[in-house]
């Protein structure tokens, strides 16, 4: 299926690592005009060089997503570069405290994380929805989480700035949508990559007693399809999202996470 998302202009967000690389390139094999925002502009280098590579157009912005002033600074960029924003991706954000409840999260941990993954999210849209608006077209992709769809303990923190960009994005989309301009949310289940290679799955090892192979296994016990989402596969519902394939949908909360906070 041909996606028809040749020479969109895409302004993502945390670009260069584990599945924010991934959503970049998935966004370039399409043939996205990109403009990539971060912090580490020497990993989101590394990954414009790699989107080049397959062809596309590429414009690097140095942004802390949590600073309202480079986030416009952002978005009059991308529009000087490339005349639009068609598609925004935000994916900069973090984990926030692990393991913690809701009377040992800092609050200090908590204001930091939900500015992070909330207000970085809300400054973002704040400075690309004026111009999609004027345009009549817009898609927003906002990536979440389901631990903000079904909540975990030890994780208040991140689950409430999740579950408040759920809130946001179904907001944005009822405000946006008269003007042609979707407004959804991805959200990840667990993502086998680094941390979950790293992090997660040793410290169910020796929890438990697990080889790393048994450890696998017993995570993708829990979920439906028997597999661990990997970031293509969030990559993919990304670029449904924010192509026209999926124009009659707004305001959702996809789950990319194999049948989790579903069922």
């Amino acid at each position: 299926m041909d996606l028809k998302l040749g020479n969109r202009v895409a302004v993502i967000t945390g670009p260069a690592k584990g599945m924010g690389a991934a959503i970049t390139l998935a966004f370039a094999r399409e043939g996205c005009r990109l403009v990539l925002a971060g912090r580490d502009m020497a990993a989101v280098a590394e990954v414009a060089a790699q989107a080049r590579a397959l062809g596309a157009q590429v414009l690097q912005v140095q942004c802390d997503v949590t600073r309202s002033s480079e986030t416009e600074a952002l978005a009059a960029a991308a529009i000087e570069a490339y005349g639009r924003i068609d598609i925004l991706v935000n994916v900069a954000g973090g984990t926030g405290p692990l393991g913690r409840t809701a009377w040992t999260t800092s609050r200090a941990e908590f204001d930091q994380i939900v500015e992070l993954n909330l207000t970085g999210c809300f400054n973002t849209m704040h400075a690309v929805l004026p111009g999609m608006v004027e345009q009549r077209y817009g898609k927003i992709v906002n990536v979440g989480g389901t631990f903000g769809m079904r909540g975990r303990a030890g994780r208040m923190a991140y689950s409430t700035s999740k579950w408040g960009l759920r809130g946001a994005t179904k907001s944005a989309a009822l405000e946006a949508g008269p003007f042609n301009v979707n407004v959804n949310m991805v959200a990840p289940g667990m993502v086998d990559g680094e941390r979950f290679r790293t992090k997660v799955i040793p410290e169910m090892m020796k929890r438990e007693g697990l080889s790393e192979e048994q450890a696998v296994a017993r995570h993708a016990a829990d979920y439906a399809l028997r597999r661990i989402s990997d970031d293509e596969d969030v990559a993919a519902a990304c670029l449904f999202l924010a192509s026209d394939v999926s124009r009659q949908i707004t305001g959702v909360d996809l789950p990319v996470d194999g049948g989790w906070a579903m069922l």
